[in-house]
């Protein structure tokens, strides 16, 4: 998730995140492209003005679409809208397709909208759903045990406070507002220094993928790409913080069969054709351009492979580097 740091950073336009380097990557951009995260649509944007015939573009939030009209008169039936998650979208793309582009995290047209209650800058209800449905962040900060708490912060959020802050949430629930929960863990941690990120950016972020099932949509989403692309089809994604580019790093390291023997002693692993090529040799960072027109773009990463012949499989989530809670979830 891009966290914002200020007001002023909160208040940065919509500029979709390593756009640039992600069409250099890929290109040359042609026939049906799946933007799995379609948001504010800057990408899907970016696809059509880079050659793409075709794209699907896919999100959980039925809300995004009321705001896509300009891109529908654009492009007519050239694009087409499904309201669905990613981890589904070899089914919602109908056809297999040239490439594929997730974008993770929360927007930043849903971290803006205080009602959305994902910022802990702005007042708002505590909600953090991208879509309508299911247990809000309110549900899970007033109902889960402190132990419970303390495993989320700790395993979605690496926070090294995490029973503290479970301990003072307990004892101040029940939480209503953001600005309430952000107040609380903020008591909690040392005061932020200049440049450094608010003291709950690690607990927002782990609450909202506790609520939207993050980690284990990523593992269903990144093999749902995996049967929706053509040998020779592109899978681009950005990540936002270390787990998430963990996941997405291991996973193209399996896929492509390069994640190195283990131990000797180990039993013999069945060895399965590549299903990926890793198109670059490392992940891709922003550079001082993007960091300057885009503030939020800071910890995002660029990983890119290109679909072999391979009979698309499944990647073992365990390692895949998932945290123990989605492993559990997805069990």
């Amino acid at each position: 998730m891009p966290a914002a740091t200020s007001r002023n950073a909160s208040a940065t336009p919509h500029v979709p995140v390593l756009l640039r380097p992600l069409l250099e990557a890929v290109a040359p951009v042609l026939g049906h492209w799946v933007d799995g995260t379609f948001g504010a649509g800057g990408y899907t944007r970016g696809l059509f003005e880079a050659g793409a015939d075709r794209v699907t573009g896919i999100d959980r939030d039925p809300r995004v679409f009321s705001m896509a009209q300009p891109l529908r008169d654009t492009y007519g039936e050239r694009l087409r809208l499904v309201e669905g998650t990613f981890s589904d979208l070899d089914r919602l793309a109908e056809t297999l397709v040239e490439g594929v582009v997730l974008d993770l995290g929360v927007s930043s047209m849903q971290l803006d909208q205080a009602e959305r209650g994902f910022s802990f800058l702005r007042d708002g209800p505590l909600d953090m759903r991208m879509a309508a449905t299911g247990p809000s962040a309110a549900d899970i900060v007033n109902m889960a045990s402190e132990t419970e708490l303390a495993d989320i912060l700790f395993h979605y959020g690496e926070e090294r406070a995490s029973r503290r802050i479970a301990r003072a949430i307990v004892a101040s629930r029940p939480f209503m507002t953001t600005l309430e929960l952000a107040a609380v863990v903020e008591r909690c941690l040392p005061r932020a220094k200049p440049g450094q990120a608010h003291p709950a950016t690690r607990s927002f972020q782990a609450i909202r993928i506790a609520v939207n099932d993050e980690f284990g949509q990523l593992a269903l989403g990144l093999e749902a790409a995996e049967r929706a692309l053509k040998p020779g089809g592109q899978l681009a994604v950005v990540t936002f913080h270390s787990l998430e580019d963990r996941i997405v790093k291991r996973f193209f390291q399996l896929r492509s069969g390069n994640e190195g023997q283990g131990s000797r002693y180990a039993p013999a692993r069945q060895i399965e054709a590549p299903a990926f090529v890793q198109k670059l040799r490392r992940a891709v960072a922003p550079d001082d351009r993007e960091l300057a027109e885009n503030p939020r773009s800071r910890s995002a990463k660029l990983r890119v492979g290109i679909r072999t012949e391979a009979p698309a499989g499944r990647a073992d989530r365990g390692a895949l580097g998932l945290p123990k809670l989605a492993l559990e979830g997805l069990h």
